[in-house]
């Protein structure tokens, strides 16, 4: 894989809303005619009318006319939209679930979903804090002692021995917080350590579960490097999640997807959630695409029926392995939101959550950290999660929380308007910041807020 086409991935993330609480508006069931894009241009006045979570009809529909367009223009095959507040839920599919193809896609597509693959990953971590069998501030040594004794880089650029020792080990904090001394940078192949990784297959470029090694081995290799520099010096994307995942399963001493599908999927009721589509439900996984750098068209990253989801990894990453439904994560995302209570049971306590959503990181290290100038201006990493910290847009009140998917997903949940948006598409992003798609739902989801 070329340096372009690694950058394109360095930011990669039958449940309903009436999972947590009843849906009072649905704008489609998962069984329903899709809404197909508009062709007209329709200037008429609309009745303003307002459904009980406070959000307009008529600019939901002005939303809907603008998803369209992305898909009346060939920018991407289909998509799925969820805008969910104070218990009223707003679902709509548009388009084709394959470039070409005549079936629509459904509110029950399957996406692969990346990078939103890591708050679920931190979720699992903060269950086990919480039954002390992990602890924040605790070394990994113990459970990983192929991370312990590190050395660090004198300079990144430099040969891997020119090395000196750590100040101190990682601890499980470090894993959380992307400050374990190891991640993607902006350039993937311009230096010596992350050539290494490259060709050590660790991961670093677009989610490829075919090309990782098992979990053992893939902590043996990451063992074999030093660190990019010292624990708890700077943010560096991706790698902690990883980790997170091994570290989870020798905690637990369980497969790290059973842990998952135990202690998260099972009790939210995301039965399409996983590593991996069952053959019963490969007809239903949307056909992911990555646009061509040269001339903008669509190519296929991963079919369908013998695509590299349509059979267990041998590493189930924790930083951008799970595939999902837009209705799945709508009940993660509503459970982060209810402070961790799902229905009469609770997944995280109420602590747990909010440590999760501060933002974890030092002035200091936001200085010299990021993938995208001035992210850090306006936005924290809490534990797994980022969490807007200034608002500097429609679509950014401060406290709202969430992460992205490299493939074409996004989610963030909002404590301040009680309000849950998910984007799915299968069209992957082409740059660390988000693609027109991506910021037109997050605006259009939020003008839609009529109280």
């Amino acid at each position: 894989m070329s340096g372009l086409d690694r950058r394109a991935f360095l930011k990669t993330a039958a449940a309903s809303a009436a999972v947590v609480r009843p849906a009072l508006v649905a704008a489609q069931s998962p069984d329903a005619t899709p809404r197909w894009p508009s062709k007209r241009n329709d200037t008429r006045k609309r009745e303003k009318t307002m459904g009980t979570g406070g959000l307009s009809k008529a600019r939901l529909d002005r939303m809907h006319d603008g998803m369209a367009g992305y898909v009346d223009r060939g920018e991407v095959p289909g998509l799925v939209t969820l805008v969910s507040r104070r218990g009223e839920t707003h679902v709509d599919a548009i388009g084709v679930a394959a470039v070409g193809g005549k079936k629509a896609i459904q509110r029950d597509a399957i996406f692969r979903i990346a990078s939103m693959t890591k708050p679920v990953t931190a979720a699992a971590a903060l269950i086990l804090v919480e039954e002390c069998k992990l602890r924040l501030d605790d070394p990994v040594d113990r459970l990983l002692p192929e991370l312990a004794n590190r050395k660090v880089l004198k300079r990144l650029d430099g040969p891997l021995d020119d090395t000196v020792p750590a100040k101190r080990p990682i601890t499980v904090r470090d894993l959380l917080t992307f400050r374990m001394g190891l991640g993607i940078t902006i350039s993937p192949d311009a230096t010596p350590i992350q050539k290494a990784m490259s060709e050590l297959r660790l991961g670093q470029g677009a989610p490829n579960p075919a090309t990782i090694p098992a979990p053992d081995e893939w902590i043996r290799r990451l063992g074999t490097l030093p660190l990019m520099c010292q624990p708890g010096e700077k943010w560096l994307y991706n790698m902690g999640s990883d980790v997170l995942g091994v570290l989870i399963a020798r905690a637990t001493g369980q497969p790290f997807e059973t842990l998952l599908r135990e202690r998260i999927f099972e009790p939210l009721g995301m039965k399409d959630t996983g590593f991996s589509v069952p053959p019963a439900n490969i007809d239903r996984l949307a056909t992911s695409y990555r646009p061509n750098f040269q001339t903008g068209v669509l190519e296929v990253h991963d079919e369908s029926a013998g695509g590299q989801w349509s059979r267990p990894p041998a590493f189930p990453s924790g930083g951008a392995g799970l595939v999902s439904t837009i209705d799945d994560y709508l009940a993660f995302g509503l459970v982060l939101l209810n402070h961790g209570n799902h229905g009469s049971e609770r997944i995280l306590s109420r602590p747990s959550v909010e440590t999760m959503t501060t933002d974890q990181l030092t002035p200091e290290q936001k200085a010299v950290s990021g993938l995208v100038p001035g992210y850090f201006d306006g936005h924290g990493w809490g534990l797994g999660v980022s969490v807007v910290t200034r608002r500097v847009d429609v679509a950014g009140s401060v406290g709202k929380f969430g992460w992205d998917g490299g493939l074409g997903t996004s989610w963030y949940s909002d404590p301040n308007e009680d309000m849950v948006g998910i984007l799915m598409t299968q069209r992957a992003w082409t740059s660390p910041s988000p693609p027109n798609v991506c910021l037109d739902f997050w605006t259009s989801a939020y003008q839609a807020i009529d109280d």
